[in-house]
């Protein structure tokens, strides 16, 4: 692995790690009230994007980062469908 990689693997996991917090005090709380559901949808699109252009250019750090991204990204979705 390249030095490279690396920063690109551990950049993406600090930013994708960031979203944990939101997803346990969501699921916790039930609450998405101040969680914006047109900001999360173009988030999600834009992270699945990512992973789509991530996989055209071969670039693994690009592609498991927003996996796990829009996995979190997607159950603060789900969550805010399901308890409106």
């Amino acid at each position: 692995m390249t030095l490279i990689t690396a920063i690109g693997l551990l950049a993406g996991a600090l930013t994708t790690v960031a979203f944990l917090p939101q997803v346990i005090k969501t699921w916790k709380t039930k609450s998405t009230r101040d969680v914006s559901l047109g900001m999360f949808v173009m988030f999600c699109t834009g992270v699945f994007l990512w992973i789509v252009y991530g996989a055209l250019i071969g670039d693994l750090p690009i592609v498991a980062a927003n996996i796990v991204t829009l996995s979190l990204a997607s159950t603060i979705l789900f969550f805010k469908l399901k308890y409106r």
